[in-house]
Parts: C-alpha cells; sequence; structure tokens
C-alpha cells in the first residue's frame, strides 16, 4: 500500500510518477524500495488517469470506535448517518422475524382449512 501511497504523492506534487521518484520517496519515508513493486506499480498505473481513479474512489468512513487523524474519538453521527453494521445486523433481525410471524400466521390459516 505505500508503494501507492508514495505515487499518489507524487502525482499530487506535480512530479513524474517514475521508478526513480518512487524509490526516493518511499527512502525517504524509511522503506526499503522494492525493484520488482515499483516496475510493476509503474507498469500498472501507465493507462491509468490517476486524477479519474481518485475521483471514483469511495471515501473511507470511519466505523464506530474509530479514532479521528487528530487522535479524539468521533464526534457521535447526526440524522441520515451512514448506519453502523450493528444497525445492520438489528434490520436484518427485525426483518427476519416479521418473516417467521408471517410463516406462523400462514400455517395457522392452513390449521383452519386443512
Amino acid at each position: 500500500m505505500e508503494y501507492v501511497h508514495a505515487a499518489i504523492l507524487l502525482h499530487k506534487a506535480g512530479k513524474p510518477v517514475n521508478e526513480e521518484n518512487l524509490t526516493q520517496v518511499l527512502t525517504a519515508a524509511g522503506i526499503t524500495a522494492d525493484p520488482v513493486r515499483i516496475k510493476a506499480l509503474i507498469a500498472s498505473l501507465a493507462e491509468v488517469n490517476i486524477d479519474e481513479a481518485l475521483k471514483s474512489a469511495t471515501t473511507f468512513v470511519p466505523g464506530p470506535g474509530a479514532i479521528s487523524p487528530m487522535g479524539a474519538p468521533p464526534s457521535s453521527p447526526g440524522p441520515g448517518a451512514i448506519p453502523t453494521a450493528t444497525a445492520e445486523k438489528e434490520k436484518k433481525k427485525k426483518e427476519e422475524e416479521e418473516k417467521k410471524k408471517e410463516e406462523a400466521a400462514i400455517e395457522g390459516l392452513g390449521a383452519l382449512f386443512g
């Protein structure tokens, strides 16, 4: 992942994303650059419009309990916030319970005519 981050950093700085520049960025970050991985990344980025790829990338939304970049816990979500995994599980659980109730009601009707 650090190789991709280095490529994005170079792109945002307006520098060419090439083997030499990637090696310099990774070395400056204290990472021993692997020439094979760098060549593979350069080759895979040859046909990619990095600006368009960044625009179409999904935004990271931290989950509950995540720490913000400033080290503070996240504020409580307001109305209309993205549902958490727990909320989705509760919703699915309620839907399953309702489905079971419907099935039980149908079985009860079947007993009347059966």
